[in-house]
């Protein structure tokens, strides 16, 4: 190949990388990526243990269950679509609670 041609291919994909990290940087820091639990997490009630109380959209019933740094419960099933609608709800902060 043309060096030339070499060089402008380098450059471009150099550019490339450059705009997609800038790009993967600004998207993480307006999701808001961190380690601490996010607010609606924070706000769901707890019983004397520190476990979150929760109504178990799988089973239909009251659970007192720990949580994780994500707001994932300790019985979360990730293949099944209660469990995973259960975690979207605690994110948004509509779980059902008691």
């Amino acid at each position: 190949m043309d060096e030339r041609f070499e060089e402008f291919m380098r450059d471009r994909l150099r550019e490339l990388g450059k705009g997609y990290e800038r790009t993967r940087r600004a998207y993480s820091e307006g999701k808001g990526d961190t380690d601490s639990p996010p607010e609606a997490v924070e706000a769901l009630p707890v019983d004397e243990a520190g476990r979150a109380k929760l109504v178990c959209r799988r089973y239909a019933e009251k659970r007192a269950v720990a949580l994780d740094n994500e707001g994932k419960p300790a019985c979360f099933d990730p293949d099944h679509t209660d469990c995973v609608g259960c975690v979207e709800d605690i994110r948004d902060g509509i779980v059902e609670t008691w």
